[in-house]
């Protein structure tokens, strides 16, 4: 073959490999919002740079939609990575729906709370679970600022609560600190049920599944006193609202992001890279900025005015509860239903 023929040729295998390297497309389901605009506009452009010739689709969705989307897909997944909060992860865990995290590069960098069981999802944010209040009707009202999660069922902020239905996060772990601060536990949900029943739901204004409906009330004073995530509150805050996150003298919940190359799903390799990159220094300090996820990668340190606004660092990480999923999952479906019938009336 003279020069020219392997001049073309070489040109023509260029092409080639170019055209199929531009062919090569990766699903990732996620949360809406100000984290899907994170995605869209910063992670996703910052990995495409690291993987020449790779297009990420990221497809929005709650967290309860992207996990029923895997399991009706099994065997033919669409999506090659999922990012989703902790307790349903757990759930496609146990569905067979993750495949193993490789224990490599970032991931290494772990705080042990972030590696969730049987190593097939990573947590990938933290966030606290505890109080949020409305401070100018508190002192409009002579009250002292939330200590307790006890605090929910005092009688003088009848009418004035909010609090997420079971169905969301948020309502599910107040039932189970609710349990746990009675005396009960994960196995033993009965005090909870008993004091949600009877003693905070006379106070409750609306079990609210919304988070914009949440936000409003808490931030027009409607609401007083809730139930929510330290990210969603300082969220509420960034736009001028008189609230704050108040991490209960019981302790607050770990809520976990948490993601998982999906099992059987196109682009295995590229999906574990994925998953590397999203606990990388930089991914991390921009899931703290903007979604106001605490760091999952115990090398990442955060200028102080944005520490003090998220879980960050050993101290804040070791004060969490963190629920026993495996008991939770198995019952979810049995306390939704008496939750229905008793506390949700």
């Amino acid at each position: 073959m003279n020069t020219y023929l392997k001049f073309i040729s070489a040109l023509a295998l260029g092409a080639l490999l170019s055209n199929a390297n531009a062919d090569t497309t990766m699903y990732v389901g996620g949360y809406g919002g100000s984290t899907e605009k994170l995605f869209k506009e910063k992670l996703i452009p910052e990995f495409e740079k690291k993987e020449a010739g790779v297009k990420v689709v990221y497809v929005a969705g709650n967290s309860t939609d992207t996990l029923a989307k895997l399991a009706a897909q099994k065997g033919r997944q669409e999506l090659s990575v999922a990012v989703i909060d902790d307790g349903p992860m757990y759930q496609a865990v146990s569905q067979g729906l993750c495949a193993p995290v490789e224990q490599a590069g970032t991931v290494k960098d772990l705080y042990p709370l972030a590696k969730m069981a049987g190593d097939r999802s990573i947590g990938i944010g933290m966030l606290a679970t505890g109080l949020v209040y409305n401070k100018d009707v508190f002192a409009k009202n002579g009250w002292a600022p939330p200590t307790s999660w006890n605090d929910l069922a005092d009688p003088k902020y009848r009418g004035k609560v909010v609090i997420p239905p079971i169905s969301n996060g948020y309502g599910l772990l107040t039932l189970l600190m609710m349990a746990r601060i009675n005396g009960g536990s994960e196995t033993n949900v009965e005090p909870g049920f008993q004091a949600l029943s009877k003693k905070v739901s006379p106070n409750v204004l609306a079990w609210e599944p919304s988070p914009g409906n949440m936000a409003q009330m808490l931030q027009t004073g409607e609401a007083a006193l809730g139930v929510w995530g330290n990210g969603r509150v300082q969220d509420v805050i960034n736009q001028g609202a008189p609230v704050a996150f108040v991490y209960p003298k019981e302790g607050a919940i770990a809520l976990m992001s948490a993601a998982c190359p999906v099992a059987g799903a196109p682009q295995p390799a590229l999906a574990q890279r994925f998953v590397q990159f999203l606990v990388s220094p930089d991914a991390q300090t921009n899931f703290a900025t903007v979604s106001g996820w605490g760091p999952v990668n115990k090398t990442v340190t955060l200028p102080p005015a944005l520490a003090a606004k998220v879980v960050a660092g050993p101290d804040k990480v070791k004060a969490l509860i963190t629920p026993n999923y495996d008991v939770v999952n198995a019952k979810r479906a049995e306390w939704t239903a008496r939750w229905n019938r008793s506390v949700e009336r």
